[in-house]
């Protein structure tokens, strides 16, 4: 062995952050570990990939994970969309009552199609928050499916 490939085998590799469950011992095996004749292999070991990690999920850590951020964030958005369904609920009914549709219909309309929106939406706030967990036919089927039939009630009342 060369002193520069017996050098690059025992350089410290520590880059100053620990990871969990982690052995503290210098002796652990290298993240590109040496072949038989001296030089260094590109291939890395079973279980790991190319940058030393390990593929295995950490024990005890859910598998669909949402942070309070991403929540606040989807929440913060889906507000801001029913504020500007809202106003296009009251433009929607205006217009029909314009065309001549009686009001009460034409309000009737105007919720449909707002709860229609809103439900649609949330189907896709939700799958945007948290894809694995709630892109599913219980959750977001329902949503869309409710959502579909909201708008075409809105549809159907608005009509003369």
């Amino acid at each position: 062995m060369t002193t520069n490939a017996i050098m690059l085998a025992q350089a410290d590799t520590d880059p100053g952050f620990k990871v969990p469950g982690a052995k503290d011992d210098k002796a652990a095996t290298p993240a590109v570990p040496p072949t038989g004749d001296g030089t260094l292999s590109t291939v890395p070991p079973t279980g790991e990939t190319a940058s030393g990690m390990e593929v295995a999920p950490v024990a005890g850590a859910p598998a669909t994970d949402t942070s309070t951020r991403d929540i606040a964030i989807g929440g913060a958005v889906f507000v801001v969309l029913l504020i500007v369904f809202f106003f296009a609920r009251n433009a929607f009914s205006n217009h029909l009552v314009r065309r001549r549709v009686a009001p009460s219909s034409a309000d009737t309309a105007g919720w449909l199609l707002f709860f229609g929106l809103a439900f649609l939406s949330a189907a896709v706030v939700l799958g945007f928050v948290n894809s694995t967990k709630f892109l599913n036919v219980a959750i977001t089927g329902t949503l869309l499916v409710f959502g579909i039939a909201a708008i075409a009630g809105a549809l159907f009342t608005g009509r003369r």
